[in-house]
């Protein structure tokens, strides 16, 4: 199956794709991870890359489609895959359609957490994440069992530039410009499975877990 996982900034989307990955035998798709860790080892992509994202805006579509397009090409998309973080406009679903057409593929759901913007707010400013291993944290919900220090592999607990205060507003802004039109679009194709992120984790797998056994 051929997911596309969708929502705002602080949805919640990395906690459900972890979740999704250990359930399905597919594998987990983030561009964000990917141009981070480009960001990371100071590459020309990554550069260009952090010019866009530390000031809250989406990297453009000639920077992302082909990385996308050739990590869907590999043999361990065979079995299907889970997009996180493209598309993100209609533009880009558009070329994905044709990407999948002509590897044989085809969008199964589009799953969009949805999440009201105070919420998403107080999650993001609260957020921090660690240079090491990337495992995320808040500290109003899930904190760190030691201040600065990962649990995971004792890294140092770092906020990233684009969840601090005006960046913060400016994502869900152009989020809301650019993203949330990709609802009608997926919504006209009857592949769109909106679900309500307010909830806990756990509650909003289990709702996300029954759909995608009814596939």
């Amino acid at each position: 199956m051929n997911i596309i996982l969708m929502g705002p900034p602080g949805a919640g989307k990395g906690t459900q794709a972890e979740m999704i990955k250990d359930r399905f035998p597919i594998p987990h798709i983030s561009t964000g991870d990917i141009f981070r860790d480009a960001v990371d080892k100071g590459s020309e992509l990554g550069q260009e890359a952090q010019k866009y994202m530390s000031s809250g805006q989406l990297v453009p579509d000639e920077i992302t489609t082909g990385i996308v397009e050739e990590r869907i090409a590999q043999s361990d998309c065979e079995q299907g895959f889970l997009l996180d973080g493209f598309p993100r406009t209609t533009a880009q679903a558009q070329a994905l359609d044709q990407s999948l057409s002509r590897l044989g593929k085809k969008i199964d759901l589009a799953i969009n957490i949805d999440v009201p913007n105070e919420l998403l707010i107080e999650r993001l400013s609260g957020r921090i994440s660690c240079q090491e291993c990337k495992r995320v944290y808040n500290l109003s919900y899930n904190p760190p069992q030691e201040q600065g220090k990962c649990d995971s592999c004792g890294g140092e607990l770092v906020q990233r530039s684009d969840d601090r205060g005006e960046t913060v507003a400016k994502r869900l802004e152009v989020y809301s410009q650019q993203t949330r039109p990709l609802l009608q679009y997926y919504g006209k194709q009857g592949l769109l499975f909106n679900i309500e992120g307010s909830c806990g984790s756990s509650q909003v797998f289990t709702d996300i877990q029954k759909k995608l056994e009814s596939l």
